[in-house]
């Protein structure tokens, strides 16, 4: 007889980050998260996380919302249900429930974490199997300071935890921007990729200034310089500019993509599990990518461990991560709600070996950062 679910709990946790993160939107000080506790009649528990970055400033779900949707809608579903086949209960709630990616991408990674425990396998042996056990990791430079940012990104290097940065930019006129980008990648010269974020603050006109200007600065990569949903003028931007573009508020799933790639688009794309609805759905995106020539960016919405975790485990199976990935969200906090923190080193990050996850929940951490109601 299947084991059925029996309890599930959704808590919310805010944690301090160690500098103000400052994006185009909004300029986070906490982190806050939804950790999902999920628990089988074997009593085999299987943990999932949700994440967003600033509230409702990135997007239309937010922690609080997260909460609210897996508690009042889909928990009554999920209760009772056979755990293992995880297919049938994502169409169950796709069917009942339009939307809240966020808040299924922490189901379906409980989920996966339950069954890879029931399995003694890792959840990256659920989804193919691991190609990577390191897996190349980018650091943001979001202070908004130029020097602090320069002397940040010098001693990264010279410790080997990263070696490719990403700016937060937009929320300042044009040049300022070009002049800040373009200080930090002199100082780091080739001994650093440096990309742009510009987390679609700029109109297609101020975008292609912009462009020009960081093309001529040797920037390798910028992403989503334009609105979300505006696929046109990314494909003339990245028609005319040999400076790639990454695609990511315009992709939520394989479908954006698709219709992205279909319009002409050439660059890379940032595959987020909790924009895909879960890790399985964030591979659907790879599979579109790679048969349109489009790039693959492993991308975060700043989640704490078990999050990254999950992503971890599902860009492991990718043969080829084009311009590698950003799951650095736990060294953006002050603390973890872990027992073993993830290994970042050499540039990269190790795998969690283990069943399911790999990773165990440090109760008296998640008590002392668990949001009182």
């Amino acid at each position: 007889m299947s084991a059925t679910i029996q309890s599930i709990e959704a808590i919310l946790v805010d944690i301090p980050t160690i500098r103000p993160h400052k994006l185009s939107m909004t300029t986070m000080g906490v982190q806050s998260m939804v950790i999902v506790r999920m628990k089988d009649s074997d009593g085999i528990e299987g943990l999932g996380e949700a994440t967003t970055i600033g509230g409702l400033a990135y997007g239309a779900e937010s922690p609080e919302s997260v909460k609210l949707t897996i508690d009042t809608y889909f928990k009554p579903q999920l209760i009772g249900q056979p755990s293992e086949n995880i297919n049938t209960l994502r169409v169950m709630l796709n069917r009942s429930t339009r939307g809240n990616n966020l808040a299924k991408s922490a189901i379906e990674t409980a989920l996966l974490d339950l069954q890879g425990k029931r399995l003694n396998r890792p959840v990256a042996d659920l989804l193919g199997g691991a190609v990577h056990q390191h897996i190349p990791v980018l650091w943001t430079l979001a202070s908004g300071d130029t020097a602090k940012d320069i002397q940040e990104a010098l001693g990264l290097i010279e410790t080997r935890r990263h070696c490719d940065f990403k700016l937060k930019i937009g929320s300042r006129p044009l040049m300022d921007d070009v002049r800040h980008v373009a200080a930090i990648k002199d100082a780091v010269g080739e001994s650093a990729s440096v990309r742009v974020d510009v987390n679609q603050a700029w109109d297609e006109s101020t975008a292609a200034k912009g462009m020009a200007e960081l093309q001529a600065a040797g920037i390798d990569l910028v992403e989503q310089p334009t609105p979300m949903k505006d696929y046109a003028a990314l494909v003339r931007l990245a028609d005319k500019f040999h400076l790639p573009i990454l695609a990511d508020e315009a992709v939520a799933d394989a479908k954006d993509l698709y219709t992205l790639a279909a319009a002409g688009f050439s660059g890379a794309v940032a595959m987020k599990i909790a924009k895909a609805g879960g890790p399985a759905r964030a591979l659907e995106q790879a599979t579109v990518a790679q048969a349109a020539g489009i790039g693959l960016y492993g991308g975060t919405l700043l989640e704490g461990t078990i999050g990254s975790v999950a992503a971890l485990h599902a860009w492991s199976t990718l043969e080829t991560l084009h311009w590698g990935t950003e799951m650095f969200g736990p060294l953006l906090m002050k603390d973890d709600i872990v027992v073993q923190p993830l290994n970042f080193h050499d540039n990269g990050v190790d795998l969690p070996t283990g069943p399911g996850l790999g990773i165990e929940i440090d109760e008296d951490k998640l008590a002392h950062y668990r949001r009182q109601a």
